[in-house]
């Protein structure tokens, strides 16, 4: 009966989390990879398909490899389908991210997700990044489980990053939004970025913090990105009126309230850790995180999800143990 009932309310919510992805569709154009992109690295482990609207990314034992749009953005919507690599791919770190880290060295900005590896038969991970000015060391970082298995189909993943707030979406769902706060200072993302895709090793800390990493037994790995989507005000331009009154006035950019509704339910369900939740880390919290006294309390000190729905309903009786201190969190059964 707990199973049935928990099976039920898990097709409920992903047939929702759907639904709500058709209303939000976005009509925006997407572009073939000569139109936009160049290669970074990687020689042979990036393919093009003849009509540049699709593009695979493999990491074997030799190398990873990855591309990067032709221009800088002062702002934008970044979106992309993204297939990830099938089986076991503990270690393996797909990313699709906004930075300026090769122009400015130790004054960076970043906005990223980040596929932080599978191993066989378990849920995917997600992380997103907000990094402005070199604040990594002070990095805006939640992760989340995903509530479909993205290595057997094409997901969207998008980035809305304006002077006033950054979105990120899944399927047209947003699932986190950072509003400008005035106390961010120079920790908001400002200085013009460039986007990239990349797949490479990150066997030091991505799956379970680095207990698990990569086995290249399993493979070549291959991520897959079609519908490539580069909309905003290019660095190099001179006038940015037209591309911010597009920006300002599109539906991606307007969170309105069945968005905010279907974002609360998302990471209600699915967010694993957030750093507003983190007190371990940071006492003093982050001037644009918005406390809920009573959300507060699904969280640990260290900033870690009490009350997580997984994808895949389990039994009761199983428990999952936080790798770091042996405590165990527990799981919503719907």
């Amino acid at each position: 009966m707990v199973m049935g009932t928990s099976m039920f309310f898990l097709r409920i919510f992903i047939a929702t989390t759907f639904f709500f992805a058709s209303i939000f569709a976005f009509d925006v154009p997407t572009i073939a990879f000569e139109d936009g992109f160049s290669k970074l690295f990687g020689d042979d482990n990036l393919v093009i398909s003849p009509d540049g609207k699709n593009v695979s990314l493999t990491l074997n034992r030799y190398t990873g490899s990855g591309f990067i749009s032709s221009e800088a953005y002062h702002n934008g919507f970044f979106s992309a389908s993204i297939k990830l690599p099938k089986g076991h791919s503990a270690g393996v770190v797909v990313a699709f991210y906004l930075s300026n880290g090769d122009v400015y060295d130790k004054t960076h900005d970043e906005l990223d997700f980040e596929f932080l590896g599978n191993r066989r038969g378990r849920e995917w991970r997600i992380q997103t990044n907000v990094y402005g000015n070199g604040s990594t060391d002070h990095g805006r970082e939640e992760r989340y489980l995903l509530p479909f298995d993205p290595s057997e189909a094409f997901h969207q993943y998008s980035i809305l990053w304006t002077a006033n707030h950054i979105i990120f979406y899944i399927d047209n769902v947003p699932i986190r939004e950072v509003i400008r706060a005035e106390g961010m200072g120079l920790d908001y993302p400002s200085k013009p970025m460039y986007l990239y895709a990349t797949i490479w090793d990150g066997s030091a800390w991505a799956t379970e913090n680095g207990k698990y990493k990569v086995s290249y037994k399993y493979s070549p790995f291959i991520a897959e990105f079609t519908d490539l989507v580069l909309v905003g005000c290019q660095a190099s331009a001179t006038d940015c009126t037209g591309p911010d009154f597009e920006l300002a006035t599109a539906d991606y950019n307007i969170m309105t309230l069945p968005k905010r509704s279907a974002m609360r339910r998302y990471r209600e369900r699915y967010m694993t850790y957030t750093v507003c939740y983190d007190i371990i880390r940071y006492p003093t919290t982050f001037p644009e995180c918005e406390h809920d006294s009573a959300e507060r309390q699904t969280f640990w000190d260290w900033g870690e999800s009490k009350i997580v729905m997984p994808p895949k309903p389990r039994s009761r009786s199983k428990r999952r143990v936080h790798p770091a201190r042996n405590v165990y969190v527990g799981q919503r059964v719907f």
